[in-house]
């Protein structure tokens, strides 16, 4: 009897994430992952601000520019509420690693992710 595999919607495959994690933790500052994730995710108790600055991170890196994103399409993306999305975003941007722009007040926003320690480093030497 042959069986097939399937998955429930919405069912994350855990391998494929931990590559594409491993992926993105490979192209981020040791800062990212030593650092920022302890204090995202421990000390702030905030685990969604860290995957949408992980995924804006990445967004960039692979444009090469600003992410333009609503909150929905990083919520889905993601994989997290729009609401979270939002708040995530409010931390970001209270935390400095997150800079956004608009055109006009209606505009979907360009988001620009920051590393202030990379240039702390610079003013330490």
């Amino acid at each position: 009897m042959q069986r097939s595999i399937t998955r429930a919607p919405g069912v994350c495959n855990v391998a494929g994430a931990t590559v594409l994690f491993v992926g993105i933790a490979m192209m981020l500052d040791d800062y990212v992952i030593d650092v920022l994730l302890r204090d995202l995710v421990g000390h702030d108790h905030r685990p969604a601000s860290y995957l949408v600055y992980l995924w804006l991170a990445f967004e960039q890196g692979r444009s090469k520019g600003p992410v333009q994103a609503s909150y929905q399409e990083m919520a889905e993306s993601i994989g997290i509420s729009k609401s979270s999305a939002q708040a995530a975003v409010s931390w970001l941007l209270r935390r400095k690693l997150l800079v956004v722009s608009k055109e006009n007040v209606t505009a979907t926003p360009l988001y620009s992710v920051q590393q202030p320690w990379r240039h702390a480093k610079r003013w330490l030497k």
